[in-house]
């Protein structure tokens, strides 16, 4: 039986099966069943529902939690000043701020019910319309180098480390569209235990300057650096800094040559601490590295390491034809190092009391106001020739995003957004260029 002759069928004996008797009911619906092949439970739904031609009335659903206009605008700004963070890593961050959140915006206790009680995944809803994606492709500035590499052992294994002290650390570089010359590169380390990082701006990239470099982030760790694990970069692998770890027993090993999965943690610590944060442009002066060090040595490292937390992969689970991440509880990296009980027991307790004292807003308005400054000290864009031009164009799979009035982007997804927006403006060229 079709389609139409089955809604003729039950047209003609809707109105009989109302005014039956429960005898005749019963007949009726095992007849229904039978003639038109339905479940005997669907059948006496469909014969108790409404009229034939009458659309049913849809109850909508009312939402449990309703959130006011206040608690949305105040989640926004909150998550403007944290630089974007994921949902999750947001939600784990509210109760954190909270007190100083309490003084900016003097909460109704209404209102901070609904902070507190929103979920990330609506938080997602909430500020879907804020987001813009954009997707860039990075050009590397790493020469292989080639001595002692029989000296410096492969990391085959995973990590797996139960103590703080082991970490990852690379170089960015800041060269603008442009890989001639001298300019500057961050120095970045993130610990794989507590994912504490530091970062250090330096001027070339010579061993000597990158060994310094490394002594003050290890001077400025809050517990002993006990290993390092970098790239195949010639400003790692040489003399200069086999020995230093030779000497302080800090264990060195190195990545596969073009494996950048083998150095994962600070590949993903190179974006969200530099990049997000400063962007593409070229910074070429003393006067530049120093202002970036500026930032990196206070405003920055106390923003990251003490009030944005973290989540930690715990292990992947194939549910069919989908591969689900399972991760920890967002914790912030001092969070993390207290509660591996190991450190500096002094430096934990100035860190602690820091935290206690510092307002979160007035460190983003800061940072703020460093990376104007920053902005206004990178070097001109160097002019390509018409042959690099239009290879440029052709590898170029990026779009800019638009530029708000004071060049701060004010929506953009937490994964791919560069904090300072004026470095957007400049993007990421083939390292050959004319002058």
């Amino acid at each position: 039986m079709g389609r139409g002759s089955r809604w003729e069928y039950f047209r003609a004996i809707f109105f009989r099966y109302r005014e039956a008797s429960g005898k005749q009911k019963g007949r009726i619906l095992e007849e229904f069943c039978r003639v038109c092949g339905y479940n005997r439970k669907y059948a006496i739904r469909k014969l108790n529902g409404a009229p034939p031609g009458v659309k049913p009335e849809r109850k909508r659903r009312r939402s449990r939690h309703k959130y006011g206009s206040r608690a949305i605008s105040i989640l926004q700004e909150v998550w403007e000043a944290a630089g974007y963070p994921w949902s999750v890593r947001l939600k784990a961050m509210l109760p954190l701020w909270l007190p100083r959140i309490r003084e900016r915006f003097r909460l109704p206790i209404e209102v901070e019910r609904q902070l507190l009680s929103i979920s990330a995944r609506q938080m997602d809803r909430r500020l879907r319309d804020r987001k813009r994606r954009l997707k860039r492709r990075l050009y590397g500035r790493t020469k292989p180098g080639t001595l002692l590499k029989h000296h410096i052992p492969i990391r085959t294994d995973n990590w797996d480390v139960s103590a703080p002290g082991f970490g990852e650390v690379d170089l960015v570089s800041h060269s603008g569209n442009c890989g001639e010359g001298r300019f500057a590169y961050s120095l970045n380390f993130t610990d794989i235990h507590t994912a504490w990082v530091e970062t250090g701006a330096i001027l070339g990239k010579d061993r000597e300057t990158v060994r310094e470099a490394l002594e003050e982030i290890r001077e400025q760790l809050p517990f002993a650096l006990r290993g390092i694990d970098s790239d195949n970069g010639s400003e790692f692998i040489n003399d200069s800094l086999w020995r230093y770890c030779q000497d302080r027993r800090i264990q060195f090993t190195r990545g596969r040559p073009y494996k950048k999965d083998d150095n994962a943690h600070i590949e993903q610590k190179n974006w969200t601490h530099v990049r997000k944060l400063l962007g593409w442009d070229r910074f070429d002066t003393q006067k530049a590295t120093d202002a970036i060090n500026q930032l990196y040595g206070k405003e920055w490292r106390l923003m990251m390491n003490l009030f944005q937390p973290s989540v930690k992969l715990l292990r992947k689970v194939r549910v069919g034809s989908r591969l689900v991440r399972k991760y920890d509880k967002p914790q912030t990296p001092l969070d993390r190092l207290l509660a591996s009980g190991q450190g500096d027991a002094e430096k934990l307790r100035d860190l602690q009391r820091l935290r206690e004292t510092l307002n979160p807003f007035q460190l983003a308005r800061a940072i703020d106001g460093k990376l104007e400054r920053i902005s206004r000290l990178a070097s001109p864009t160097r002019n390509l020739s018409s042959e690099e031009s239009r290879k440029t164009q052709k590898n170029r799979q990026a779009t800019i995003p638009p530029v708000s009035r004071s060049g701060r982007i004010r929506h953009p997804d937490a994964n791919f957004l560069p904090r300072n927006l004026r470095s957007t403006q400049n993007l990421p060229a083939q390292p050959g260029c004319g002058s």
